[in-house]
C-alpha cells in the first residue's frame, strides 16, 4: 500500500481539499505569503484582529502566528487565536522572528509558547536563542549555520512537546525522537523578503492537512518549498525574477515531482 505521508501525497491531499488557514503575520510578508498559499493549492485569511481573531481560528484549519511586525494589539490577536486553535484541537505554528531582539519580543514569545504551539518554524539564530543558547543573530537575519541549532531544536522539541523546524541552506526537522534533513531550494531564497515567513503560512496548510502527523506535514511543507526553489533559481537570474518563478514553480509540482525531487535525509 502507498506510503501516505509522503511530500506528494500530502500536496495532492492539501489541493483536493483546500484548507483555510488564519495567517497571522507580519506587514512586509502578508502578499507574498499569501500568494505561496494560493500557489501551492491552500486559502490563506490574514485575519489579526483581537476582535475576530479567536473566532475565525476556530472555523479554521490551521492557524500560523509570526511576530515579525509585533504591537500589543497584535499579541492580542495572536494570543485569542491560539488559544481558540488549541481549544478546538486545531494545529498552530509559531515562527518567533527576531524574538531575542527586545524584551517586548521575549515577553511575548515566553506567552506563545505556554500556548503549546504544534509546530514551531525559525531560523537557526532563533531556534539557539528559543532553547536557551546564545546566537549570534542580528535582527532578523540568521547568522547562525543550520548545524549549530540541531541540539538546540531537539531540546526545545521535547520540552515543548513540538515539532521544530529549523530553515537554512539545509534544512533540520525534529519532534524530539524523529529527525530529518531537507537539501534544496536555491541561493537566492534569502534574497527575496519574506520568503521564510511564507512558509511557516505553508506549513500551517500541510498541517491542516494531516493534523494528526505534524512531523510529516511539516517535512511535507519543507519538501514542496525546497524542490520549487532549487526549480526556480535553475532559470532566475537575480532575486527579481527568481520570486515570480518561484511562485510558478510551486504551483507547477504535482505528487510525483516533488517525491522524485525532494531530498531529505535521516539526522
Amino acid at each position: 500500500m502507498q506510503n501516505q505521508t509522503t511530500p506528494g501525497t500530502l500536496l495532492t491531499a492539501m489541493r483536493t481539499n483546500p484548507p483555510l488557514v488564519q495567517c497571522i503575520t507580519n506587514f512586509v510578508a502578508m502578499n507574498i505569503a499569501a500568494n505561496v498559499m494560493l500557489a501551492a493549492g491552500a486559502s490563506p485569511a490574514m485575519v489579526h484582529a483581537e476582535e475576530e481573531a479567536g473566532e475565525f481560528a476556530a472555523i479554521s484549519g490551521a492557524v500560523t502566528i509570526n511576530i515579525g511586525t509585533l504591537s500589543t494589539d497584535w499579541l492580542a490577536g495572536m494570543t485569542a487565536a491560539a488559544r481558540s486553535a488549541a481549544k478546538a484541537g486545531k494545529p498552530w505554528v509559531l515562527d518567533p522572528v527576531a524574538h531575542y531582539a527586545t524584551s517586548f519580543r521575549r515577553e511575548a514569545v515566553a506567552a506563545l509558547l505556554e500556548l503549546r504551539p504544534t509546530i514551531i518554524r525559525g531560523n537557526a539564530s532563533e531556534i539557539i536563542a528559543l532553547a536557551g543558547g546564545i546566537s549570534r543573530g542580528q535582527g532578523v537575519d540568521s547568522r547562525d549555520p543550520v548545524e549549530l541549532a540541531e541540539e538546540s531544536a531537539t531540546l526545545l522539541a521535547r520540552k515543548h512537546r513540538t515539532v521544530v523546524a529549523v530553515t537554512g541552506a539545509t534544512d533540520f526537522v525534529t519532534d524530539g525522537e524523529r529527525a530529518v534533513r531537507l537539501e534544496g531550494g536555491s541561493p537566492l531564497m534569502p534574497q527575496v523578503t519574506a520568503l521564510g515567513c511564507a512558509l511557516t503560512c505553508l506549513v500551517g496548510a500541510f498541517a491542516a492537512t494531516r493534523p494528526e502527523d505534524p512531523f510529516s506535514a511539516t517535512v511535507g511543507a519543507l519538501a514542496a518549498f525546497g524542490v520549487a526553489g532549487e526549480r526556480a533559481g535553475r532559470e532566475a537570474a537575480g532575486p527579481g525574477s527568481f520570486s515570480w518563478r518561484f511562485l510558478d514553480a510551486l504551483a507547477a509540482l504535482d505528487e510525483k515531482a516533488i517525491d522524485r525531487e525532494a531530498r531529505i535525509t535521516p539526522a
